[in-house]
């Protein structure tokens, strides 16, 4: 069994949750907390395989509670839960060790598959950047191909690197930027190659220190 807790400031989020992971044969929720400090308390009692963490709580938000346990050395695998798409306090909380984000409109497939992945020590990636943003990219794309935006990366890579900070796969990046999903790949591989990261998770926590995103 897949032992969660569910971490979120609104009960009927937390009570929808739960009934939604109850339908699952594999995964028990252990413990629950509605604020932040209350969910160090949980977590480090209850000791769960997974942690489904609201961003933005109340007395301590989600990236103080991933902080908090990073520091204590009990930071279980950790999933960003959002009703809306901050992009900054997404990215930061990745950087603070948040192994994947959810929309709390997914599907019951997409939490369930979430959970499983982290659970098995995998990052969770699904696209999490707002629309706007996507929209602001796509109506810069000129500029920022005419632009000299960083010395390591070109602007096509710095574009892509944007959006693989939202967890977009080749295939649906290939769609954003209007290019083939084989020239995609290679791009990507060019950036990760540049920025020495071996994943596009380090390669967007790599950007973020080097001031490129």
């Amino acid at each position: 069994m897949i032992r969660v807790c569910l971490v979120d400031d609104q009960t009927l989020v937390r009570l929808g949750l739960r009934r939604l992971l109850e339908l699952a044969p594999d995964i028990e929720v252990v413990a629950e907390a509605g604020d932040g400090e209350e969910a160090v308390v949980v977590v480090c009692s209850s000791s769960p395989d997974v942690l489904l963490l609201d961003v933005r709580m109340p007395r301590l938000d989600g990236l103080g509670v991933l902080e908090t346990l990073n520091l204590k050395g009990r930071l279980p695998p950790t999933l960003m839960l959002t009703t809306f798409n901050d992009d900054e306090a997404l990215l930061r909380s990745r950087k603070a060790g948040a192994r994947g984000f959810l929309l709390k409109d997914a599907s019951l497939d997409t939490l369930l598959e979430s959970i499983r992945t982290v659970a098995r020590g995998e990052t969770f990636s699904r696209p999490v950047l707002s629309e706007h943003v996507v929209a602001h990219l796509r109506q810069s794309r000129d500029t920022l191909l005419e632009a000299d935006l960083s010395p390591e990366l070109s602007p096509r890579e710095l574009e892509l690197l944007r959006l693989m900070a939202g967890g977009y796969s080749n295939r649906e990046l290939a769609e954003l930027v209007d290019l083939k999903e084989g020239t995609v790949k290679n791009l990507v591989s060019s950036i990760l190659f540049k920025l020495q990261a071996r994943d596009r998770t380090r390669a967007v926590l790599r950007a973020l220190e080097l001031g490129i995103l």
